[in-house]
């Protein structure tokens, strides 16, 4: 049976419905015998439009129907395994068999590693997987590998790229080599070979049922002279999707690629960004013209308007013929059935979004789909649709590198890699797949004591020092019982982190680490990790890795392992394995291919995203990339733009975008912008369900929160008051309230910095143990201080930045109580708590240190590691702690052991470790003998601290007075009860 004379080529236009007219088509030709159609066969480009093909044959069949056979040849990348159906068995040799696709990468990225490309196993990764990138697309054009040494390279490249080409020169020289040592071949070399031998299969014997290419954009050589066989045989067609016929020849002819320059010899590419260019290219390597492109004659009853496809044609005019706008007829202009929507935010644009689709729900069999690459977008409709509970047909899936199990194997790389810090350490044991089921409640009990504990600078590295951490101390451990509870269930989650801590301390191969991360997680887990088709991916995963690891880069950092297992994982995408809703789909831009709902919703249409950024090539330059004749960068924005071309061409379409993004402001789509732009007055827009996802969340009325200002009954009010927090009653009292009645109480962050609060203890522990020492020697004091930072649970940041300020301070303090005691000022004591009853309260306080005087007074001194109080905050009554130990110390009802009834001297005196000058250490008193620089008169200070303390006991503690939110905002406050009390909502009003 020999060939056509004329090619059988056919297009199906933007505005039909590609899958139910190609479908019609196929059934109008080949009449009602359903052995005839069984017996034929439909080639397409993916396996979402297999089945959005399917899904058109079973809209159209009656009583039943015997499917051709529908066979996916792959995605515009060549990503994709040939179906069976291409790979039969062959008389002669048969084609080598592929390298996994998981082996080479690792091989590849050994080569990277040990050519000097990378140092660590991640970055060979990535580069590895680049290198084999260009590598397929070498092989898909059919660019020989020594294409290289025959360039001409006049114009001198920079130093990076002159050393990437390098490189790159090295390892494709080395990579046939590989492969022939393995026995295997490339996957696109091997994809080419078996379209080349089908193509002279059916040249010879073509196939007893029709044969059908659909859809199919992908402009590799093999798959074109595939292509070509095809449309050349009796019982074949080729049918392209939405090939533009509107364009007239100069419209054509500006897309490219252009005639060769005269002078320079070379070729430009053309528009690759233009949605044409892909099928243009297509058409000149399958020796075909568009004038040999009919219109297929079928359509449905999904199809918009034929103006529509003019329309869209316009608006995708080449840059330089842009300007025929201006002359555009209303009709030629109109996008009637479009309408577009531009909100603030994501979060509006999802709300909008899920409100229309959900309005599509309404009408019976009426379908809809979201079409949009921002992956975050779709997730955010899908959580909107959940809320009606709608479970949307997600068929782009989520990266594993997201779900819970990829989550947690990340979470346990970053563990062992930060040697278990206090973070990563708990975002690991809290993982909801951490002992799942019966245990899990003990678990998380044992893991919320350890978080408290963790709470404040950072422990040793290691599990060695989460056990010093939590080894019983000496003196007072105000955590002393916490500790014990977390002692004894620590030992529970050591024995499953320790062979992780083992297994990379003592294997940096990257095989010995993907080992013992697998083996802990299904420890740590019961294997629920790999239950599932979540689990079973990462399991699938981890398989091909470990048996490809071996050969793969040298795993020189275990820091670099967390990196590499996030980009791996990244790049498997996992779908749910049951459907979503019917009529309801959410999809990405190549699963969208040839799929057309009622309502097609075009999301996301921000630069960057759609269409996204072109992925740079790390190995070869632009212009060399050009010259060998692959594909350039942007070859992808053409791809996207004829998605989106595609897409417009649906009935009722609905265009939205964000004037925001995660990151700042948002620049429009260029095809939004050149949709714009056309239409002019004719542009639509649907600001309807902007208003209606503005209305779904606002509630019915507005009643801001007032000024919070409990009123808890006497009996409720503490009795008993430190006076550290007198000056928080006084200038905050809700937060007085919520500290000491609510009793909450802010947990500090974990493996936070050793802030001042703790700078303070340590400094007041280390001169509590001098001065009761007994001997004063300021060589004493020094070692101290060193005891504390060589103490294992003191981290080495913090030994390394204060120990030599405290030092400094630790001698100045040294040498002032030297100086004194030879003044005849000698300690009384330290650290040393009295109380006294005043003002119908208990008033209790804790001395830093008090002193006797060579008169027989004493003095009172507060040590400070930061800057003492003003003597302003002093006589406004918001830092009396000084004059409050005072109070007590005059007190002859309890006061302070030893100095009960005694007189208080003109000493009230601030030690600060803070510098001043060039020093540290510096003392400083808030009163003077005679009131000097506006300060409180030494005698009167212990009088103005009793009437203040008084006022404030009579108002709030003994009195019924409110405990109202920011009595004086101008007292710097912590802000630890801010959102308690709800500040953001009431402070600033007038009525506030």
């Amino acid at each position: 049976m020999g060939d056509r004379a004329e090619p059988a080529l056919y297009t199906i236009p933007a505005h039909r419905a590609f899958a139910d007219a190609l479908v019609a088509g196929i059934l109008a030709q080949q009449g009602s015998d359903p052995v005839r159609l069984a017996q034929g066969m439909v080639l397409l480009p993916s396996n979402r439009a297999v089945r959005a093909v399917s899904d058109a044959f079973v809209r159209r069949a009656e009583g039943g129907l015997l499917l051709p056979r529908l066979v996916a040849l792959g995605d515009p990348e060549l990503g994709e395994e040939v179906g069976g159906a291409l790979d039969p068995l062959w008389e002669g040799d048969a084609v080598p068999a592929a390298i996994p696709p998981m082996r080479r990468q690792m091989i590849l990225a050994r080569m990277v590693q040990d050519a000097g490309g990378a140092a660590d196993a991640g970055q060979a990764l990535q580069l590895g997987q680049a290198l084999g990138a260009v590598l397929d697309q070498m092989q898909v054009e059919r660019v020989p590998l020594d294409a290289l040494s025959k360039l001409d390279l006049i114009e001198g490249l920079s130093s990076h790229w002159e050393k990437s080409l390098d490189l790159f020169s090295i390892l494709i020289a080395r990579w046939p080599a590989e492969l022939a040592r393995l026995g295997f071949i490339d996957l696109a070399d091997r994809r080419n070979r078996l379209f080349d031998r089908v193509a002279a299969r059916w040249a010879e014997a073509p196939p007893p049922g029709f044969i059908v290419a659909a859809g199919i954009s992908a402009t590799a050589p093999a798959i074109a002279g595939l292509l070509r066989r095809i449309a050349e045989l009796p019982n074949g067609q080729v049918v392209f999707a939405g090939l533009d016929q509107n364009l007239d020849e100069d419209a054509w002819g500006a897309i490219g690629p252009f005639p060769p320059d005269p002078v320079t010899g070379r070729s430009a590419a053309g528009h690759e960004t233009h949605p044409q260019y892909a099928l243009k290219r297509l058409l000149d390597r399958m020796s075909a013209s568009r004038e040999d492109v009919a219109q297929w004659r079928w359509g449905s009853e999904h199809d918009a308007r034929a103006v529509r496809g003019r329309n869209i044609s316009n608006a995708m005019l080449p840059p330089r013929l842009t300007s025929r706008w201006r002359d555009l007829k209303t009709a030629d202009r109109s996008l009637a059935g479009v309408e577009a929507l531009e909100v603030a935010t994501p979060g509006e644009e999802a709300q909008a979004i899920a409100i229309a689709l959900r309005e599509a729900l309404e009408t019976p069999e009426r379908t809809a789909a979201l079409v949009t690459p921002d992956r975050q977008l779709a997730v955010r409709v899908s959580a909107h649709l959940r809320r009606w509970g709608i479970e949307a047909d997600d068929s782009a899936g989520q990266p594993l590198s997201r779900l819970p199990p990829g989550t947690l194997l990340i979470a346990m790389a970053e563990a062992a890699a930060e040697r278990f810090a206090p973070v990563a350490l708990l975002t690991l044991l809290k993982h909801p797949l951490v002992m799942r089921g019966e245990m899990r409640l003990p678990w998380l009990e044992g893991v919320r004591q350890l978080d408290l504990l963790l709470r404040g600078p950072r422990p040793q590295a290691g599990l060695r020092g989460i056990d010093l951490l939590l080894e019983a101390r000496e003196g007072e451990d105000r955590q002393k019982d916490l500790r014990a509870l977390a002692r004894a269930w620590w030992p529970w989650a050591r024995d499953l982190l320790e062979p992780l801590e083992a297994a990379f301390a003592l294997a940096p191969d990257l095989a010995g680490q993907l080992a013992a991360v697998r083996e802990q997680a299904g420890a740590l887990t019961n294997d629920a990790l790999w239950a599932g088709h979540q689990g079973h991916a990462a399991a699938d995963l981890f398989a091909e890795m470990e048996a490809a690891a071996t050969e793969g880069p040298r795993q020189a950092d275990i820091r670099s392992l967390p990196a590499l297992l996030d980009h791996m994982l990244g790049g498997v995408s996992v779908r749910p394995p049951q459907g979503g809703h019917p009529r309801i789909a959410i999809l990405g831009l190549v699963e969208a291919q040839l799929v057309q709902a009622d309502l097609m919703i075009l999301g996301g249409l921000n630069e960057g995203s759609w269409p996204g950024l072109p992925s740079p090539d790390p190995w070869l330059a632009p212009r060399i990339r050009r010259e060998l004749g692959l594909p350039g960068l942007e070859t992808r924005i053409g791809l996207a733009a004829h998605d989106f071309a595609s897409a417009l061409g649906a009935r009722q379409v609905l265009i939205t975008r964000a004037r925001r993004g995660s990151g700042g402001p948002a620049i429009a789509s260029r095809f939004w912008l050149r949709l714009k732009a056309m239409a002019g007055p004719q542009w639509k827009s649907a600001d309807h369900y902007r208003l209606l996802a503005d209305a779904l969340d606002r509630p019915p009325s507005h009643r801001p929160s007032a000024r919070p200002a409990p009123v808890p009954p006497l009996a409720a009010r503490p009795t008993r008051i430190p006076v550290t927090d007198v000056d928080r009653l006084k200038a905050d009292p809700f937060a007085f309230y919520a500290r000491r009645i609510l009793k909450l109480n802010r947990l500090d962050p974990v493996d936070a910095d050793a802030g001042p609060a703790w700078r303070g203890t340590a400094v007041h522990e280390i001169l509590q143990h001098w001065a009761e020492g007994g001997s004063r020697d300021p060589a004493d004091l020094e070692a101290r201080a060193r005891a504390m930072f060589a103490r294992p649970d003191v981290h080495p940041l913090l030994r390394a930045l204060w120990q030599p300020r405290l030092i400094e301070a630790i001698r100045w303090i040294a040498a002032e109580v030297a100086k004194d005691q030879a003044a005849g000022r000698h300690i009384l004591a330290v650290e040393t708590e009295g109380k006294a009853e005043i003002a119908g309260v208990l008033l209790t306080g804790k001395a830093d240190r008090i002193d006797r005087m060579p008169d027989g007074r004493i003095g009172i001194v507060d040590y400070k590691t930061g800057k003492p109080p003003s003597a302003r905050q002093v006589r406004g009554g918001y830092a009396l702690q000084l004059g409050l130990l005072g109070l007590i110390a005059e007190s002859a009802d309890g006061a302070f052991p030893g100095v009960a009834g005694a007189r208080v001297a003109g000493n009230f005196e601030y030690w600060s470790l803070a510098k001043k000058g060039d020093a540290f250490g510096y003392r400083e008193s808030p009163v003077d003998p005679i009131g000097k620089r506006d300060k409180i008169v030494t005698a009167d200070f212990t009088a103005f601290v009793y009437d203040q303390f008084r006022d404030a006991a009579e108002t709030w503690l003994t009195g019924a007075a409110p405990f109202a939110a920011q009595v004086n905002p101008e007292v710097a406050n912590y802000g630890d009860y801010d959102q308690l009390m709800r500040l953001e909502e009431w402070y600033g009003r007038d009525d506030g």
